[in-house]
C-alpha cells in the first residue's frame, strides 16, 4: 500500500508541472494519412512533411486511363499563437493521359492551398486532475471526458494557376475551410475532417476523411483511413492505409497505398514520404502553477533542452572525427618491405 500511495503522490506531482503547449516530444505530423490534426506544431516550429507516389487510373467507361507520379509536401510554421499555424500544402504532379484519340503528357500543380490552422478548444488545456490516493479502482475507472474531441478550424485558398490540366476550365482562386476533431484514446488516435471547398465556384465539394491511428510501439504505428467527396461534377470514396516508423525525434518516415471500390475511374496509388522537424528555437510554455516551484520546474526543461542541445551537437562531433580517421587512413601509404 505504501508503494501505491507513493507512486500516486508521484503523479500528482507530475500533474502539477506539465506544461500547456501543442508541441510534442515526438515529431507530430500528418503524413502519411491525407487528414490534418487538430493540434499545431508549436510556436516557432518549422516543419515539413513530404512524399512522392505513383498513380494508376483507369477509366471504364470514357475508356482513358492515366499513369504518372507525383510530389507533395505540406510545409507548416508555428506563429503567433502556441495553438497557431500556417500551412502551405503543396502537390505537383507528372503523368500520360491516354485515350481512344490521343495521348497526353501533362504536369502542373495538383494541388496548392495556402491557409492557417487554428486549434480553438482542447480538452486537457487546464485540465490536471488530482490522484486519488486511497482507491485503486476511482483512478482506473472511464474517464468520460476521454469522449470530448480537440477541435480545430482551417481557412485557406486554392491557387490553380493558367491553363491547370488537373481543374475545371478558367478555375479561379477559391476558399477551403475544414472543421477538424481530434480524440485520444491510450494508443488510439481519431482523428475528423470536415471539408467545404472552392465554394465559390460552380463546382463547390463537400467532403470527409475519418484516420484511426495506433502506436504499436516508441517507433512503430499504422493508420487506417477512409476519405469521400462529392461535387455536382464527381463524387468517390477512398480508402488507404499506411505505417510509419520514427527515425529520432525530429524525423519520421512513412509509406501508404491508396484506392477506390469504382472503375469509372479506378484509382490506386502508392507513397513514402519523409517528415522533418525543426525545433532548436522552441521555449516550453508553463502552466500557471501553484506555490513558488514554477521557477524551479522552468530551469529544469530549460537544462533539459540544452542537455539535448549539447548530446546531438557530441554525436556530430563524433560522426566528423570518425570520418575524419577514416580519410588519414586511406592516405596512408603502407610501408614496402625491401
Amino acid at each position: 500500500m505504501h508503494t501505491i500511495k507513493k507512486s500516486l503522490a508521484g503523479m500528482a506531482l507530475l500533474a502539477s508541472t506539465l506544461t500547456y503547449s501543442q508541441y510534442t516530444d515526438e515529431i507530430n505530423t500528418n503524413r502519411p494519412g491525407e487528414s490534418m490534426g487538430a493540434f499545431s506544431v508549436g510556436k516557432t516550429i518549422i516543419q515539413a512533411e513530404a512524399g512522392i507516389y505513383g498513380i494508376k487510373e483507369d477509366h471504364d467507361v470514357l475508356n482513358y486511363k492515366t499513369r504518372g507520379i507525383g510530389f507533395d509536401l505540406m510545409l507548416r510554421y508555428g506563429a503567433i499563437l502556441e495553438e497557431l499555424e500556417f500551412i502551405a500544402d503543396i502537390q505537383y504532379q507528372f503523368d500520360q493521359y491516354e485515350d481512344a484519340l490521343s495521348v497526353t503528357n501533362r504536369n502542373d500543380f495538383k494541388q496548392l492551398i495556402l491557409g492557417a490552422k487554428y486549434l480553438i478548444y482542447d480538452p486537457d488545456k487546464n485540465y490536471n486532475p488530482k490522484p486519488n490516493l486511497l482507491s485503486w479502482k476511482a483512478n482506473h475507472k472511464f474517464n468520460w471526458r476521454k469522449l470530448v474531441p480537440a477541435v480545430a478550424v482551417f481557412a485557406g485558398a486554392n491557387f490553380p494557376g493558367n491553363d491547370n490540366p488537373y481543374t475545371f476550365r478558367n478555375d479561379k482562386i477559391s476558399p477551403k475551410v475544414m472543421a477538424i476533431t481530434q480524440h485520444h484514446w491510450e494508443k488510439w488516435v481519431w482523428v475528423n475532417n470536415f471539408i467545404y471547398d472552392k465554394f465559390t465556384t460552380e463546382y463547390p465539394s463537400i467532403g470527409y476523411i475519418s484516420t484511426m491511428t495506433r502506436g504499436f510501439n516508441e517507433r512503430w504505428s499504422g493508420f487506417i483511413e477512409f476519405q469521400g467527396y462529392s461535387s455536382d461534377y464527381y463524387a468517390d470514396g477512398l480508402g488507404r492505409i499506411g505505417a510509419a516508423w520514427l527515425l529520432s525525434s525530429n524525423m519520421q518516415v512513412d509509406a501508404s497505398i491508396t484506392s477506390n471500390l469504382k472503375n469509372t475511374p479506378s484509382i490506386l496509388y502508392g507513397g513514402i514520404g519523409f517528415s522533418w522537424r525543426f525545433d532548436d528555437n522552441y521555449e516550453e510554455i508553463f502552466m500557471p502553477l501553484e506555490g513558488s516551484r514554477e521557477e524551479e520546474f522552468r530551469q529544469q526543461a530549460k537544462q533539459e533542452k540544452q542537455k539535448k542541445k549539447k548530446l546531438k551537437e557530441a554525436r556530430r562531433e563524433r560522426i566528423k572525427k570518425r570520418k575524419e580517421a577514416k580519410a588519414a587512413a586511406e592516405q596512408e601509404t603502407p610501408p614496402t618491405e625491401e
